[in-house]
């Protein structure tokens, strides 16, 4: 080849679904790329056992191990004694592609009136996805911790919002912290939309589908990211959990 080409290692959550719809959007010949994916495969690669082959091939660990990547792969020791994060030795990025999915924790809130019909079921179910359940505590929510758990979106409707806040806060909810490899967006996918009925039409086993009756009452929250997880986690098992491997979280706040 006579022409120099740009290699490029890009980092992000759902980084292959999202740089192929990027990809596809901006390069010609769509509909040849919505056809199989061959011309897509030339430029980008398709899967992490791909990508981990390629990334040794054009690059070397001290290529990855920028301030950038310290900071997303720095461990971070949660000390319930000292209420604080310890950062230890940053780890090569290659390295961290060779370990495969990470054992995750992420918080699901069972809302008021959810658990307390339907608790045998869930927990079963929570299990069949092997999660595994490292935390464990009834609440009654306070205003302002309702108030944090909403989205953006909720809280632009002032009635709505009301709404979400009064059921919120209108009994006793339970909370979960769960562990397993990709917990975050595992649970994400297994909730479904807010709104019940949509989750229904898109997914009858959609966790929300089964168990929420309208876009207020519907079951369930969950952390949506992993730097919401943290923050959720600190929020409500301020005093630890009962695992080990979760008492090191990768707090990837910026």
């Amino acid at each position: 080849m006579s022409n120099p080409v740009l290699v490029c290692a890009l980092w992000r959550i759902n980084a292959f679904a999202v740089l192929a719809d990027a990809l596809k959007r901006l390069m010609p010949c769509r509909g040849k790329l919505n056809k199989g994916g061959g011309l897509l495969q030339t430029v980008m690669a398709l899967t992490p056992e791909v990508t981990f082959r390629q990334a040794v091939l054009f690059f070397t660990e001290a290529d990855f191990v920028t301030e950038y990547t310290q900071h997303f792969l720095k461990p971070v020791c949660f000390s319930p004694v000292a209420g604080e994060h310890q950062s230890c030795p940053a780890e090569s990025l290659l390295a961290y592609l060779q370990q495969g999915a990470q054992i995750l924790c992420t918080v699901l809130l069972i809302k008021p009136g959810a658990w307390s019909h339907s608790l045998a079921r869930i927990l079963r179910q929570i299990e069949l996805e092997k999660f595994t359940v490292v935390g464990m505590k009834h609440i009654n929510l306070d205003p302002d911790v309702a108030l944090g758990l909403l989205s953006s979106e909720v809280k632009q409707d002032p009635a709505v919002l009301e709404a979400h806040c009064t059921y919120l806060t209108s009994g006793t909810a339970l909370v979960l912290c769960l562990q397993r490899p990709n917990a975050v967006k595992k649970l994400i996918d297994l909730l479904g939309p807010e709104d019940p009925k949509l989750a229904q039409a898109l997914d009858p086993f959609f966790w929300r589908a089964q168990y929420g009756t309208s876009t207020v009452q519907n079951g369930f929250y969950g952390s949506k990211s992993y730097q919401i997880a943290v923050r959720d986690m600190k929020l409500f098992f301020p005093e630890g959990l009962c695992c080990t491997e979760c008492q090191t979280l990768e707090e990837e706040e910026v």
